[in-house]
């Protein structure tokens, strides 16, 4: 991506992008989300686990402002996430968002749902909107299949349609809410080796996952997360061969005996 084609933004004061301050979120009496505090850095390759329930795709979805917290302070490049309008769309333009469903437009061809958000949103010729998706299809190994309908391509493919669309907005930080649990297990690896290409290419990534592998490969760090708290957080090598919380080690010795 060419340094015209980066939006051209205000960075905020030090290498933090996203932050998290004392976030509280209830869906009626389940405190989903206990004081959380969490500072991502740029560039960094943050994966979020944990058991089901614990809390994890909330705290995603509460970055990108798709669930409202209760108290709390959450920013992003230093500006306070708002609560709506068209500040709200501005900054989440600036957050990718990557689903377990990947939510294409089914009548829209592959190039065309690339295209729309730089086009709408960003207010980018169309032109120059085809170049870059036609450059991200590419990336993620799907450029051939620009011209087709959703459904005709398979589920990993989809997804990987989903992250460049999610790209072509040329965002800050990229979540990814469990983007392989909806996927065949033959497909699981295209997608993850997108993600881990992603990674290695310096972008700033909150992942939910349940894929260790991809913890242990392009993690710069791990967050371990039950019952709506952050019980600990390593790098992926301490995590794995030295967890400190009895919740994280029940939890490994169930995952890692499968």
């Amino acid at each position: 991506m060419t340094s015209e084609q980066q939006p051209t933004v205000p960075a905020s004061s030090g290498n933090t992008l996203v932050s998290l301050k004392n976030v509280n979120k209830h869906f009626g009496e389940l405190h989903v989300l206990r004081d959380i505090n969490l500072e991502v850095s740029r560039g960094e390759v943050v994966v979020v686990i944990g058991p089901s329930g614990s809390g994890k795709s909330t705290l995603c979805r509460a970055i990108n402002r798709l669930e409202t917290i209760d108290d709390g302070e959450i920013t992003i490049d230093g500006k306070v996430l708002p609560a709506e309008g068209k500040a709200l769309a501005k900054l989440r333009a600036d957050v990718g968002m990557v689903f377990q469903s990947f939510n294409l437009f089914a009548h829209k061809s592959i190039l065309e749902n690339v295209t729309l958000g730089p086009v709408k949103v960003r207010g980018m010729k169309s032109g120059e909107a085809k170049d870059l998706a036609m450059s991200l299809l590419k990336r993620v190994g799907v450029d051939n299949q620009a011209q087709k309908l959703p459904a005709q391509l398979s589920g990993g493919q989809q997804q990987r349609v989903a992250i460049a669309r999610a790209l072509a907005m040329q965002p800050k930080v990229m979540l990814f809410d469990e983007p392989t649990s909806a996927l065949d297990p033959e497909m699981i690896n295209e997608v993850l080796d997108a993600m881990v290409a992603l990674a290695k290419d310096g972008m700033t990534m909150i992942v939910v996952t349940h894929e260790m592998g991809f913890a242990r490969k392009a993690a710069d760090r791990v967050i371990f997360m039950a019952d709506g708290q952050i019980m600990e957080q390593a790098t992926p090598e301490e995590f794995f061969t030295n967890p400190k919380s009895d919740r994280a080690k029940d939890f490994l010795g169930k995952i890692l005996s499968h």
